[in-house]
């Protein structure tokens, strides 16, 4: 699998969803296998992940948390790339 770059529009798999937990609140991404626990922020980055470039996804967060791109860029390509390796996302 290659690596993603700022142009890839990612989406996630038609397998997997974000999810509040009822009982805890927590923010979760579901899918067949398991499930995971979304951070704020990892939770943030997914909800984003609605097929626009990773650069607007970056430049959006960017916004959101106040903070240069250059800041988030490594952190999310990093996390997008996992999910991606997982198949929980898929980059038409």
């Amino acid at each position: 699998m290659t690596s993603l770059t700022l142009q890839n529009r990612p989406q996630l798999a038609s397998h997997a969803r974000i999810q509040t937990d009822r009982v805890t609140g927590q923010t979760v991404l579901l899918f067949p296998e398991g499930i995971l626990e979304l951070n704020e922020t990892s939770g943030a980055i997914l909800e984003r992940c609605n097929g626009r470039p990773i650069a607007d996804l970056i430049a959006d967060l960017a916004q959101h948390y106040e903070v240069p791109d250059s800041e988030l860029q490594a952190d999310v390509l990093e996390f997008l790339e996992d999910l991606h390796r997982r198949q929980l996302l898929r980059v038409p």
